[in-house]
């Protein structure tokens, strides 16, 4: 039998919270986050991009009154460690016995980069 692959977060990066371990909000949010994501026993990674905000700046930006909050992470407050821990635990979480089976359980989390890719 082979092995199952894992996932594991490398890092979280963001361009509007630049590093994002010294974000300090100073009221609701909403920024975009790049978990870049890879096989826990081997190279490469991939991004998985989600919007963290509070559940106050996605109501005050919502442009329809229906919304699917598909690729959203809300928090109540900003913390560095419990993102990412949280998504450490979510990477954990996530086999399969293909990346490509791991990574459609990821894009649950974030926009997968090669999500809906044809060759």
């Amino acid at each position: 039998m082979a092995n199952r692959i894992r996932a594991a977060l490398r890092f979280l990066h963001s361009t509007d919270a630049d590093p994002l371990k010294d974000f300090l909000p100073d009221g609701p949010f909403g920024i975009p986050v790049q978990a870049i994501i890879g096989p826990a026993d081997g190279p490469g990674s991939e991004s998985f991009d989600f919007m963290l905000c509070t559940p106050e700046w996605f109501g005050s930006n919502m442009q329809d009154d229906i919304v699917i909050g598909r690729h959203y992470l809300f928090v109540k407050e900003f913390s560095y460690t419990r993102l990412e821990k949280f998504v450490r635990d979510y990477c954990t979480r996530c086999d399969g016995d293909s990346w490509q089976e791991v990574a459609e359980k990821l894009s649950r989390l974030g926009h997968w980069e090669f999500e809906g890719y044809d060759p």
